[in-house]
């Protein structure tokens, strides 16, 4: 069954596919911060968007019931951090210069204690910015591939400066499209859900979490017919004829197909020309509905 126009959702079909963009406090691993909205919300399950040790803060997506299923979206988007790099020594007077130098594609092995293959990768730097250098301390706000490891970055600027170093406070203020400009907190989501339960009044819970399309506005968008999304619904493929409109995609990149009310359909891979008269143009990947 298709889903209604995003905005017109009652509270229990916007937490049945809904996204909380949540300001992860420090102690709790994201695996539990997950299970505490799928508790709160009480929703079958609910998935984080890209792990943070539990000593690290911020920025952490929490989708919820069926939304779980479009979490490989995150990996498609940048991340953005603050860190605290902690010296070993003096900083040299050319700090900005030599961090500068580590933008771009860098190697990393993954640490010892990485749930992946410890395997030589590339992750690539998007902007690495010195926001201030005070004593043995040093201010950097980095923007970066996702899978990017911000610790084995902090070592080996470490080891680029002379001094040594190594990871301090660290805090997530991005996840594409997400960013800290709307964060909230549990306990922003607990009363949300209070005052709708108890009250009546859903307000506040639209105010904390949103439709979980707003996890996919950084991934191009394909519009397809009505009767076209009945048939993705069943498992088709995304056909030209069922084709209303496309953003600009590269053939292979990730997309978003949604039905002409905005209701997301279905993620899928762009495999052929939307403006074409016959044969497939997205390659389904994950139904959504």
């Amino acid at each position: 069954m298709l889903r209604g126009p995003p905005d017109e959702r009652t509270p229990d079909e916007l937490l049945a596919f809904g996204v909380v963009n949540l300001d992860k406090p420090p102690g709790p691993s994201a695996h539990q911060v997950a299970a505490w909205v799928r508790d709160r919300a009480r929703v079958d399950q609910a998935a984080h968007a890209g792990t943070l040790d539990p000593k690290v803060t911020g920025c952490l997506p929490v989708l919820t019931g069926a939304a779980t299923r479009l979490s490989q979206v995150f990996l498609e988007g940048a991340k953005e951090y603050v860190a605290v790099l902690e010296l070993h020594d003096d900083p040299p007077g050319d700090v900005e210069a030599i961090v500068s130098e580590f933008e771009g594609p860098l190697y990393q092995k993954p640490p010892r204690k990485s749930a992946v293959a410890r395997k030589l990768r590339v992750r690539e730097i998007y902007d690495l910015d010195v926001l201030e250098v005070r004593d043995r301390q040093a201010l950097l706000r980095i923007r970066c591939e996702s899978g990017t490891y911000i610790r084995k970055l902090c070592h080996d600027l470490g080891l680029a400066l002379g001094t040594g170093a190594h990871m301090g406070h660290l805090r997530r203020t991005g996840t594409d499209p997400f960013d800290d400009s709307t964060l909230v907190t549990m306990e922003d989501l607990t009363d949300a859900l209070a005052r709708w339960r108890e009250d009546g009044e859903d307000d506040w819970l639209r105010e904390v979490v949103s439709p979980a399309e707003r996890a996919l506005t950084h991934i191009p968008a394909v519009t397809v017919a009505p009767s076209a999304a009945e048939q993705v619904a069943q498992g088709a493929q995304v056909y030209a004829p069922g084709v209303i409109d496309a953003e600009e995609a590269d053939e292979g990149q990730l997309v978003a197909c949604y039905t002409p009310d905005g209701a997301a359909v279905c993620l899928g891979t762009m495999v052929g020309d939307p403006d074409a008269e016959s044969g497939v143009v997205v390659e389904l990947e994950r139904v959504l509905v």
